[in-house]
């Protein structure tokens, strides 16, 4: 791809639309982004550790089926949940701008699963073996939970180091889920 097509007028256009979409969001709305995301990459990281600990005889195409069953079902567990809370606290079904922003905080949170995905289809082609890449997914959805707290923190108005204290702590949340997983499962 030429450079002179990364800057068509069509890209920057859309680049410019996206940055709108984002820049509208109020702060409870990204606040739910970000929360709805460390929830599913934290049942993305069980789930995946729990596939690691029972890997003998386990398939590319198993791991990635249960992956996505068990992230979609927390997906769909989520809009539920953010459906029922509004009825109850506004007496009446979402608009429809409320609508899409609820799916949107559920298919963005949906993301955490690519790069799992995408190591599973690769030990499934036979470049990686499945353990491979369950040990990948699970340090590619530390590294999320970590840049989900950088991105978390960084408007924030406190000093830098109670912003590094807040992503550290995350990260050391997430390292103990490991811990207690690899526990669990030897």
């Amino acid at each position: 791809m030429s450079r002179e097509s990364d800057t068509s007028p069509r890209r920057r256009r859309r680049r410019r639309r996206r940055q709108q979409r984002r820049d509208e969001l109020t702060p409870d709305q990204r606040a739910a982004r970000l929360k709805e995301r460390v929830y599913v990459t934290f049942a993305a990281l069980a789930v995946v550790l729990a596939l690691r600990g029972h890997v003998e005889g386990l398939t590319a195409g198993k791991a990635a089926t249960t992956l996505v069953i068990t992230v979609g079902g927390t997906l769909l567990a989520v809009l539920v949940a953010e459906l029922v809370s509004h009825v109850v606290v506004h007496g009446a079904l979402p608009t429809r701008a409320e609508g899409r922003h609820m799916v949107g905080v559920v298919a963005s949170a949906g993301g955490v699963v690519v790069l799992p995905l995408v190591f599973l289809w690769r030990a499934g082609r036979g470049a990686w073996t499945v353990e491979g890449a369950l040990t990948a997914s699970t340090t590619a959805l530390l590294v999320s939970l970590g840049v989900v707290g950088y991105v978390a923190v960084r408007r924030v108005a406190v000093p830098a180091w109670q912003k590094w204290l807040l992503l550290l702590a995350e990260v050391a949340l997430g390292a103990a889920v490991v811990g207690l997983e690899v526990l669990a499962h030897g």
